[in-house]
């Protein structure tokens, strides 16, 4: 494995001409170096910069070398930073003693300059490969939840609305005269909320399931907010009717942000979704927003049921599962916040929610209002 560019080095001893032969050595194979006479003012610094690797002599005045390993080996921002001890001590114990404070090697006086340089580019190999693994796990556990997201959905929230539009549909297949004893207009009216209801998260699905494989670019320009919120309020009127609840945008009409239409869209469309399912009957829904620092902040606000706090820190999570039920025993699988974002981080926003349990919610997200000035992606 290739060393990264110019790895940093500290290397720490109260001998003036030790640092400079190790710093020579080091800065003559491209590494950047930091030289340190004093333990105490080597932790400090240390703990600033966070280099690479640390040369760290032990036998030094005040604070000793042994000392500065113990307290940077007990600090989870500088626990993972290698250390090499630099000795003149030949003694097993005293090597012992290092290994077991943290440091990885020892390089002793005299210096051989391959043999330095071969001890560092070592651990330095090491280190990198350890960070690389760790970003692979981390990897790894995003898509083993990702994984288990989709599988939940579809054994659960998705086969529930099925089985409720196949049960009724049976009925009607199975005995004509269903119908006529029925109230028509509501049995079709379910109907179409079953159908949509599925539909809405078959959409959330594909689109989630884009996200995550790459295929979803980001194509942000100008909208215009005021047009994009009435258009979205227009999808869900026959559902807010149903529970009646009024949707209402207070949006101004030559507000505008920067960013992609279908995304926005998307977001917009969960957000009021969750809403509707959120709020009881005669509840009020509405959609502002206001210039915040360069930003567009979009508010949908309810007088819905509210989230307790345990529930808040979770909306977001890919990696936790829970389900939620609207004022109608809706089901709720999540994935439409995890996309609300997703998105709106792509481009390049911030999503929060601020809620009470019986007080309502607020979902508040920014957009730029402008392009970026140097024309970059997002």
């Amino acid at each position: 494995m290739a060393i990264k560019t110019a790895p940093s080095v500290i290397i720490v001893d109260d001998n003036t001409n030790n640092l400079h032969v190790l710093a020579h050595i080091l800065r003559n194979k491209g590494f950047k170096v930091a030289t340190i006479k004093d333990g105490f003012k080597a932790l400090k610094f240390i703990q600033q910069k966070k280099p690479d690797l640390v040369l760290l002599d032990i036998m030094m005045p005040g604070m000793d070398g042994y000392e500065v390993c113990k307290k940077l080996k007990s600090n989870v921002t500088t626990k993972d930073i290698p250390i090499i001890f630099i000795t003149a001590l030949s003694n097993t114990e005293d090597k012992i003693q290092g290994f077991e404070l943290g440091c990885v090697d020892y390089i002793t006086k005299p210096f051989r300059k391959e043999e330095v340089f071969s001890r560092v580019n070592a651990h330095l190999t090491l280190k990198y490969a350890k960070e690389e693994l760790k970003i692979a796990n981390q990897k790894l556990r995003t898509a083993n939840a990702t994984k288990d997201k989709f599988f939940s959905i579809i054994a659960h929230d998705l086969r529930g609305p099925v089985a409720s539009l196949s049960g009724l549909l049976e009925m009607a297949a199975m005995d004509p005269d269903f119908l006529d004893r029925t109230d028509r207009s509501e049995i079709f009216l379910e109907l179409k909320t079953s159908a949509q209801n599925i539909y809405h998260l078959l959409e959330n699905l594909l689109s989630w399931a884009k996200s995550q494989q790459g295929r979803m670019n980001c194509q942000p320009g100008k909208i215009f907010l005021s047009q994009m919120v009435k258009n979205v309020i227009s999808l869900f009127l026959t559902v807010a009717k149903q529970k009646g609840i009024t949707l209402h945008s207070e949006v101004q009409g030559d507000m505008t942000v920067f960013a992609d239409t279908d995304m926005i869209m998307t977001v917009l469309r969960n957000l009021i979704s969750n809403a509707i399912k959120f709020t009881p009957d005669s509840g009020h829904i509405s959609i502002n927003a206001k210039p915040c620092d360069g930003f567009i902040e979009v508010t949908v606000k309810d007088t819905g049921a509210g989230i307790s706090d345990d529930h808040l820190d979770k909306l977001f999570q890919t990696v936790i599962n829970f389900t939620t039920y609207g004022t109608r025993n809706e089901k709720g699988s999540g994935l439409g916040l995890l996309l609300c974002k997703e998105f709106v981080d792509k481009n390049g926003g911030k999503i929060r929610v601020e809620s009470r349990p019986n007080q309502g919610s607020r979902f508040i997200f920014t957009l730029p209002a402008e392009p970026p000035s140097n024309n970059s992606e997002y």
